[in-house]
């Protein structure tokens, strides 16, 4: 269980970085556009990720992965 967790935060990072090192231009027109949207909608996105995230956990695991 501790490999999968210490891949999942290896994608992660790789994804993350990958976005910061192809285009930082559009990763700070993102952040400007995430200053003027109002908190509760921020959270309200921040969940919705949460639970697209538990859902791809699951498609992978019915999938065989892990």
């Amino acid at each position: 269980m501790f490999a999968n967790i210490l891949l999942a935060i290896g994608l992660v990072f790789i994804i993350e970085g990958l976005v910061y090192a192809l285009a930082p231009s559009l990763v700070e027109d993102l952040l400007e556009a995430l200053r003027k949207l109002p908190i509760d909608k921020r959270r309200t996105f921040g969940f919705l990720v949460i639970v697209l995230g538990v859902c791809f956990l699951f498609a992978a695991r019915a999938l065989g992965a892990g």
